[in-house]
């Protein structure tokens, strides 16, 4: 059936402009308007006095309780740039149903102010700070090359900048583009340092380019690797030393476990977090929970992920299973398997993987072995059991010589339809 556009509510995106800013096929919409819904700032740009507004605010369930009642009015929901980008169509599209609208964009205030420090967007991190958790808009931006950020009252330009110093990240040019396509516009160049002194209007973009000939390292806290790290890097409880899980198992068990960027990962039995620390590392855009039922163990997570700059791994506190209940299913599980109740516990976490998730156990002995290797040939079918047997070298007087390790095994195996 085609689509005459009669009865639809009209998303018009609008700029700092103003209606001049609008096509001709925009200003005629929102001149028959009858009711026109927005922000306080974007209302104050279309003066339609004899509309009916409805201001926006934080809720929005107010206004979708307002657009649903209006079935016989021509209706106008202003947003601020491109409505689609970052913007309030896809909250309505989901709570009213796309054929419900049509949208008008405009010029976002993003595009405008890459335009405006002359950079290319196509492959920049682009975030608004209202919806992005800060451990996670902290890990995206460490390793980013160009970062479009939508700052927030929250979240100004200033305490964006004092964030990113306060956690090592130093490395990136700014610039702060004000009320972009207004006669007010200004764009702000500047060092971080700079910036987290100075305030801006509220309608800005923050814009972060890294700066050229910059040591991939550096991206990483000073002697830091993305995973593998010598374990002396880790706090650890005292007495109870030299129980986190040795790098070079780490290493086999994180390849195994076959981490992806959006994974979500639960390291279960975390210890002082190593395992969980560099899978956040890897899966940067995803979710990682360390559940460790010990108290003083489980403070070590939050000291040790912020050592290693790593902000969105969320430490859980708990036994397992009881303590993952609320967790989102994961993609990834690696399980120690120290305790007693391994082969339960690792029944328990493979029920909850998702299908083509991967699940690793770390055990130490073959008494474990067998009992985790029949739990899950039971549930999963095929398994792959790795024997990780390592010596390190060690100098002696005059002599150099080999240190073997306690071996260990790792025992792994997918969920299958």
């Amino acid at each position: 059936m085609a689509d005459n556009g009669d009865n639809k509510i009209h998303i018009i995106g609008i700029g700092d402009d103003g209606i001049e800013g609008l096509s001709s096929g925009a200003r005629t919409l929102l001149s028959e308007a009858e009711l026109v819904v927005g922000t306080p700032p974007t209302l104050a740009l279309a003066a339609t006095p004899d509309a009916e507004q409805v201001v926006l605010k934080g809720d929005l369930d107010e206004a979708v309780e307002r657009l649903s009642q209006a079935q016989d009015q021509r209706v106008v929901v202003l947003a601020l740039g491109d409505p689609l980008f970052f913007g309030t169509a896809r909250f309505l599209f989901d709570r009213l149903g796309k054929d419900r609208f049509k949208v008008v964009p405009h010029v976002s205030t993003m595009q405008l102010a890459f335009a405006r420090v002359k950079e290319s967007w196509d492959e920049a991190y682009l975030t608004n700070l209202a919806t992005t958790p800060h451990g996670k808009m902290l890990d995206r931006i460490r390793t980013a090359q160009k970062v479009g950020l939508f700052t927030t009252e929250e979240w100004p330009p200033a305490k964006v900048a004092g964030e990113l110093l306060d956690k090592g990240i130093d490395y990136f040019s700014a610039y702060v583009c004000e009320d972009l396509g207004s006669p007010h516009e200004r764009v702000t160049q500047g060092e971080l340092s700079e910036v987290v002194s100075m305030s801006f209007s509220p309608l800005n973009v923050m814009i972060l380019i890294r700066k050229p000939d910059l040591p991939e390292s550096a991206v990483l806290p000073q002697g830091r690797r993305v995973f593998g790290n010598p374990d002396s890097l880790f706090l650890q409880a005292q007495p109870t030393r030299d129980l986190v899980t040795p790098a070079e198992i780490r290493a086999i068990a994180l390849a195994e476990m076959a981490i992806t960027p959006k994974a979500v990962v639960w390291d279960v039995g975390a210890g002082s977090g190593s395992v969980g620390i560099e899978a956040a590392r890897m899966a940067w855009q995803g979710e990682v929970y360390a559940i460790e039922s010990n108290a003083e163990d489980y403070e070590l997570i939050t000291e040790n992920a912020k050592r290693f700059g790593v902000f969105h791994l969320k430490p859980i506190h708990g036994i397992a299973p009881e303590a993952w209940n609320d967790l989102p299913d994961p993609t990834s599980i690696f399980v120690d398997g120290t305790g007693r109740s391994v082969v339960q516990i690792t029944r328990c976490a493979f029920q909850r993987l998702v299908t083509g998730g991967r699940i690793v156990v770390n055990v130490g002995s073959p008494e474990r072995l067998a009992g985790v290797q029949a739990a899950l040939s039971e549930v999963a079918g095929d398994v792959d059991v790795i024997l990780v047997n390592v010596s390190k070298g060690t100098s002696q007087l005059d002599t150099y010589r080999l240190q073997a390790m306690n071996p260990s095994f790792l025992v792994a195996a997918t969920r299958s339809e």
